[in-house]
């Protein structure tokens, strides 16, 4: 094995020389001979020449040393190595600081865009530019304005001028919504036809006391009007046969015909819809009450002041869920009073009266836990007030005169000492302000029979869970159910 230098180097000066001769073997310990030749270099300066001669290893020729073969004689080295210098004290640091962060790059300035400009207020998209067109073609046929409500349609600033565009109210630059109540227009003739159809993002239209004649047109229908919600075409001069265009509209959640001049049965689809409120009120529909009236999602109903005829329909208990005010006044109603009556729990105001219904008054109507309006005046039914339906803790005023009624119980005579319930003009014997006996002798003498009796002793509920009847501090009900009431607001005509 020959030795390897692996590092040599040499700094001269002009002064003094100092050879500094590093070098390395490998493996083991070789003989070494350096030669230094100084001579004369460029610019003065003195150059050192450096000669090494690598010599082959050779055996060792003495015998072993120690434990180890290969150690040979202590000796002097041929080339000394300088002694190593004292070691340096460890400085005593701090401990370091961290780097502080780098400092935040100055954001871009954003390149300056120019804005578009904004458009005249005066131009209306599209959508509403039709809308002004339909409302100025309507305007056309209007011969009658008493509150020159049509003064204001001009110019095209219908969304943001609201002193323009009287009746019409815009969200979000849309028409969506048409209030007409009480202007009382009259035309030659006044349709809705190219009116309500061509505005085709309204929402809510409410024409009640105007003189709108002739079709409800199809187009109303959810496919062409898609958020139309409520319609009220209440107090005008719609006449025929009901208007089976609202039946498309399904959509709806309100829908008023009441105060017109429609005729003939109610289609039995109108039921179906999924309505909140539901008034047929004050019209010539005739017919039986359809059967799916028990489908109605409606929370207020009003077939009242109408020339309805037959029995209640049984399926009206289907509708406990929802239905809260329900009014059948002023028909032609006959036969009995179905006990399905009494399965509606959540019922405030239930109207009767003024028709020919007859029979007693089922046990079933003591589960009418919420009801607080109950008036079945001016009809043929006889027989015992149930006791307890007087029981009912909400009741307020329950009005049973112009009967046959023939006895009330201790509970019953309560309430008539509240003034919760009425029964004058019957034929109760030991009470005042009752019927002449002739009268109730001939009634009795023909009554009808109802078919199913045994259905009027059923009760749906247990009775004695209901709380007990609370009056106020004076003894007596504040009697404001009606006034508070929907659906009796409904049955009052407006008067412009």
């Amino acid at each position: 094995m020959r030795a390897r230098i692996l590092f040599c180097t040499h700094i001269i000066s002009t002064t003094q020389s100092l050879l500094l001769l590093i070098f390395f073997v490998s493996n083991y310990s070789s003989f070494c001979h350096a030669t230094a030749l100084t001579s004369a270099g460029k610019n003065g300066r003195e150059a050192t020449e450096i000669i090494v001669i690598d010599v082959p290893i050779i055996a060792p020729a003495y015998p072993p040393n120690g434990d180890d073969p290969y150690s040979p004689p202590p000796q002097e080295p041929l080339c000394p190595l300088p002694p190593p210098p004292p070691p340096l004290p460890e400085p005593i640091c701090p401990s370091p600081m961290p780097p502080p962060p780098p400092p935040l790059p100055t954001p871009p300035r954003p390149p300056k865009v120019k804005s578009p400009p904004k458009p005249p207020p005066s131009m209306p998209n599209d959508v509403l530019a039709s809308a002004i067109s339909v409302i100025q073609r309507f305007r056309k046929t209007i011969t009658d304005d008493p509150f020159n409500i049509t003064g204001t349609w001009v110019g095209k600033d219908i969304c943001k001028d609201k002193t323009k565009y009287k009746g019409f109210i815009c969200y979000k630059n849309r028409v969506v919504s048409v209030n007409f109540n009480g202007y009382n227009l009259k035309g030659n003739p006044l349709s809705l036809k190219n009116f309500i159809d061509g505005i085709k993002t309204l929402v809510i239209v409410h024409l009640n006391s105007n003189n709108f004649t002739g079709e409800i047109p199809t187009e109303i229908s959810s496919q062409k009007i898609p958020k139309l919600f409520e319609l009220d075409l209440s107090n005008n001069k719609f006449g025929g046969s009901f208007p089976k265009a609202v039946l498309g509209a399904t959509n709806l959640t309100y829908l008023d015909l009441r105060f017109n001049f429609l005729t003939g049965p109610v289609d039995p689809r109108v039921f179906k819809l999924d309505l909140d409120v539901l008034f047929l009120n004050d019209n010539y529909f005739s017919g039986k009450i359809p059967e799916t009236i028990g489908r109605t999602a409606a929370l207020f109903l009003t077939l009242a002041n109408n020339q309805f005829t037959g029995e209640i329909p049984k399926s009206i208990g289907q509708a406990k869920e929802n239905l809260l005010e329900v009014l059948f006044l002023n028909n032609q109603l006959s036969g009995c009073l179905p006990y399905e009556i009494g399965m509606l729990r959540l019922a405030t105001v239930f109207d009767a009266s003024m028709n020919k219904l007859t029979g007693p008054i089922p046990q079933s109507f003591g589960c009418l836990r919420d009801m607080e309006l109950l008036n079945l005046s001016y009809n043929q039914l006889y027989g015992e007030v149930p006791e307890t339906l007087c029981k009912l803790s909400n009741l307020e005023e329950l009005t049973l005169k112009y009967n046959y009624f023939t006895q009330v119980g201790p509970e019953c005579r309560k309430r008539i000492e509240e003034n919760v319930l009425d029964v004058s003009m019957n034929c109760i014997i030991d009470l005042d302000n009752q019927r002449n006996p002739d009268e109730c002798e001939a009634f009795f003498l023909k009554k009808f029979q109802c078919p199913d009796m045994k259905s009027l002793t059923y009760v749906p509920c247990n009775v004695h869970e209901f709380s007990p009847r609370k009056i106020n501090s004076v003894g007596r009900h504040q009697r404001d159910a009606k006034a508070r009431s929907t659906t009796y607001a409904a049955i009052n005509k407006p008067h412009l």
